[in-house]
Parts: structure tokens; C-alpha cells; sequence
């Protein structure tokens, strides 16, 4: 039998406190949300995920937490959110077939569509910082961790969120500070959690199908929302260090760069980290 709602302290919700219910009032998406289960406290919203991803009929499952216990982002690195300061989610994508997109395009795909939700939620347009950063005003305000099962049922991606809405500056530990924010911070106003997971899921719905059909409309949008594009980039790959201009971004091969010790060059993201200048 599913859990929509782990026993909790219930102490700190806000008046925002997520409801399967108020998600999918008047959601207009097919697949993403279809089914919206929501945890009052988990360990993290991906392990859950990825029990539920062994069925092929939980495709387009979302999962909430209004807090998680051992929450991850990209490399192991721990995502900080207090309780019910933020949206926490997890969606079981079922891969392959003509209703997904290419499984290099995957990453770009979500970032365009976390970036295009938040948009509308503060003042600024919300960036995309490869690989897997989104930016309001300069600062990190969401990321996102996919994270690929494959069993003899077929193979499941599993898209992992989370985007700070409610945090003050004081919420993130010291050293995070001059580079994190929220939607709140930057909006001088009280965000709504419900109406951003709806502008969510329906973002993220629309982003796959267009990425179904062709990678070029993903990309262009990708590269108008990059931070990084036309750009001094300087990172790390499997531990040596690379300084040029970004030049572009390729699907499956990575950011590519105008090197300033000459020649171009392709970086993936499983093996290169950014590093702040």
C-alpha cells in the first residue's frame, strides 16, 4: 500500500504545506503527476524513487518531502533545506520509446524546465549553470541529480529536485551564504510551494515532449538560459585544470570550450567539476 504520509512532528509547516491533492487540482499535464504522493518527513524523496521505479506503472510518479533526513545532490554532496522551506521531489521517468527523449539530452531537458518554472517566481530570470545548477541573481537557488536504474524490467531515470523557496540568508550553513539563495530572498515576498510544484510538473511535461520530438528547440532554449555560454569557464577534469571561453554545448559530449592554451575541447559531466573564478 503506498505512503502518502510519513508520521511527523507536524511542528513548522507553513500554510504551503504540500497536498497531493492541491498539486493535481486542476493540473493540466497526462504523465508527470499523474500520481503525487507526499512524505511529511523521508530520508531522501530519490531512495524512494527508486523502490517505486521498479514498476513500470508508477511512469510519471512524482514524490514530495517537506524534509529530508539525507537529502543528495550531484557527487554525494548533501542538499541543506530546513523543514518545509523548500520543494524536495523526485520523478520516476521510464526511458525509451517514442514519449522520451534521448537519454543525453535528459539532463539539459530538466534544467531548461526547473529554470522556465522558477522563472516566473522572482524577480530575474532563473539560469542554468552546467551541468546541473539553476541561478536567480547570481546565486544557486535549485539543483538537480538524475540518476539512471536499469533492471530486467527495463530502464527507469529517476530526476531528482530541489529548489529553495522559503530559506533566509542565515538558513544555509556559513560557508554557502555568498553563493545560495531562495525564491523568497530574491522576491522580496512568501513564494507559494503549490503553485510552484503545479508550474513545475507542467514545465517539466511540456520540456520532454518537445525534447521527444527534437533536441534543437531543448538546446536553443538551454543556450539562451546558460550563464555560462560565450563565457570564461575554468574547471576541473579528472583532476587537471582547464581555462577558456565557452563556446557551446553538446548533448551527449558535454560544454565545450575555446581553450586559452589553444584548441577546442568537450568536457563531460560526469568528470568535471566548475570551478568559482
Amino acid at each position: 500500500m503506498p505512503i502518502t504520509d510519513l508520521p511527523g512532528s507536524g511542528s513548522g509547516l507553513r500554510r504551503d504545506k504540500l497536498d497531493p491533492d492541491k498539486i493535481k487540482a486542476n493540473l493540466k499535464t497526462k504523465r508527470i503527476g499523474r500520481k503525487i504522493l507526499v512524505y511529511n518527513r523521508t530520508s531522501s524523496t530519490q531512495a524512494i524513487a527508486a523502490e517505486y521505479a521498479k514498476s513500470k506503472g508508477n511512469d510519471g510518479l512524482v514524490i514530495f518531502a517537506e524534509e529530508q533526513t539525507a537529502g543528495r545532490g550531484r557527487a554525494e554532496n548533501e542538499w541543506y533545506s530546513s523543514r518545509s522551506d523548500s520543494i524536495l521531489c523526485s520523478i520516476v521517468l521510464s526511458t525509451g520509446g517514442s514519449r522520451t527523449a534521448p537519454a543525453e539530452l535528459l539532463s539539459l531537458t530538466c534544467a531548461v524546465a526547473v529554470a522556465e518554472a522558477i522563472g516566473g517566481s522572482a524577480k530575474g530570470q532563473a539560469r542554468i549553470k552546467w551541468p546541473n545548477d539553476i541561478i536567480l541573481n547570481g546565486k544557486k537557488v535549485a539543483g538537480i541529480l538524475l540518476e539512471s536504474k536499469t533492471d530486467n524490467t527495463g530502464s527507469t531515470c529517476i530526476i531528482g529536485i530541489g529548489i529553495n523557496c522559503h530559506q533566509k540568508k542565515v538558513s544555509f550553513p556559513l560557508e554557502l551564504q555568498s553563493t545560495a539563495t531562495s525564491i523568497d530572498i530574491e522576491s522580496h515576498s512568501t513564494s507559494d510551494r503549490i503553485s510552484l510544484a503545479k508550474r513545475l510538473l507542467t514545465s517539466m511535461e511540456h520540456w520532454l515532449e518537445v525534447a521527444a520530438q527534437t533536441s534543437e528547440r531543448v538546446i536553443d532554449q538551454w543556450r539562451n538560459l546558460s550563464v555560462q555560454l560565450g563565457h570564461r569557464v575554468k574547471l576541473i577534469y579528472n583532476s587537471r585544470e582547464f581555462a577558456g571561453n565557452c563556446i557551446g554545448i553538446d548533448p551527449e559530449k558535454g560544454l565545450i570550450l575555446q581553450l586559452d592554451s589553444g584548441g577546442v575541447r568537450m568536457f563531460d559531466a560526469g568528470h568535471t567539476t566548475i570551478v568559482k573564478q
